[in-house]
């Protein structure tokens, strides 16, 4: 994973904006893994068998509630600890970007500098000839 430390400079607020954006969407995504799904099913488990064990609506029902606050709860905090991970990860990653291209436009100047300096360095040569 990413740290703080790779982050320098300032950080602009559209590229702040940007990354809490595709954070959020990520954490969105992951929140609902392979372990939530697991414990909806077994949820569901329960709640059969305790229909054909002949148990009262009341206490499946209850069962069953319980059961899905407890997986929209996983859900939640799993989605809340990835999306501070994500953020970072996406923070760097759009500074990356923003510094790739900003890297071949001063590369455009260099390389048109050095175009006119040996242009003019031609042209002298020619006329002391």
């Amino acid at each position: 994973m990413t740290d703080e430390s790779e982050i320098a400079g300032p950080v602009s607020p559209e590229i702040e904006r940007e990354a809490a954006q595709r954070a959020s969407y990520r954490a969105k995504a992951a929140r609902w893994d392979l372990d939530v799904a697991v414990f909806f099913f077994a949820i569901l488990t329960i709640v059969i068998i305790l229909l054909f064990q002949g148990i009262g609506y009341e206490i499946v029902a209850t069962v069953a509630g319980l059961g899905l606050a407890l997986g929209w709860l996983m859900g939640w905090r799993k989605g809340k600890q990835q999306y501070e991970s994500f953020y970072q990860e996406e923070l760097t990653e759009l500074q990356r970007e923003l510094e790739r291209k900003k890297k071949p436009e001063e590369a455009m100047i260099e390389e048109t500098i050095d175009k006119k300096v040996r242009e003019a360095m031609r042209q002298r040569w020619e006329k002391w000839r």
